[in-house]
């Protein structure tokens, strides 16, 4: 770990207890293996016990967000044919809710996986809402009615070079990838790629202004 992190790292058991606005659960590449597999999972699913109580909202992002589903919901991810990597358009079908304030329409985001849920899963095990989907991606951005879950299949968080460096990463390991979509000009890798970065937005929504409204009352 880079020393620079350090200052920043606190053990679970230094922090537990303790209550926050929000957490934020990442993603990892181990969303072929069975989540029981993982290292980890009995830490984390530890972790998504203790936010019940102490955490007022948790924005799961892209395998964090098949993690969550799956404990909190017995939700279990689908693997897709090929790897969807790109920078994709997305509809926003609940533009009434909380979160989609000072979205269009529709906008474009990266994604990046192996795996998907599927939306029958998601309607017969579940009573989250669909807040953004598409096409290509299927579904994007799910939360419960209290925004307390809030799930994320996306890489809002990715940096602009981030999508051709996992691109030329699996061409060195031999994997053969096929050029992420619409990142490219001209899907040529040897041009400088595309920018999206909407995360800022995202956050200041799900983790900051979204506190203000259910602050008052943690619903156990």
């Amino acid at each position: 770990m880079p020393n620079i992190w350090k200052p920043f790292i606190r053990l679970f058991d230094e922090i537990k207890h303790k209550y926050y606005d929000g957490l934020i659960v990442t993603g990892a590449p181990v969303e072929q293996m069975p989540f029981e597999e993982v290292d980890y999972w009995q830490e984390l699913t530890q972790v998504f016990d203790w936010s019940k109580k102490h955490v007022y909202s948790t924005l799961h992002l892209c395998w964090g967000a098949q993690a969550g589903l799956y404990y909190k919901h017995g939700v279990d991810k689908v693997p897709l044919s090929e790897k969807l990597s790109g920078i994709y358009k997305q509809t926003v079908d609940m533009p009434e809710n909380f979160l989609m304030n000072g979205f269009d329409d529709s906008f474009v985001s990266p994604h990046s996986r192996y795996t998907e849920v599927t939306l029958e899963d998601i309607k017969n095990k579940t009573d989250l809402d669909i807040v953004v989907s598409g096409p290509e991606v299927g579904l994007s951005i799910l939360a419960s009615k209290n925004l307390r879950e809030v799930y994320s299949f996306g890489h809002f968080e990715y940096d602009r070079d981030t999508l051709a460096r996992e691109y030329r990463r699996d061409l060195d390991a031999g994997i053969n990838p096929d050029v992420p979509a619409n990142y490219f000009p001209g899907d040529n890798p040897s041009q400088e790629a595309n920018s999206v970065g909407i995360l800022r937005h995202l956050l200041s929504l799900a983790i900051g202004l979204t506190m203000r409204y259910i602050k008052k009352h943690l619903i156990v």
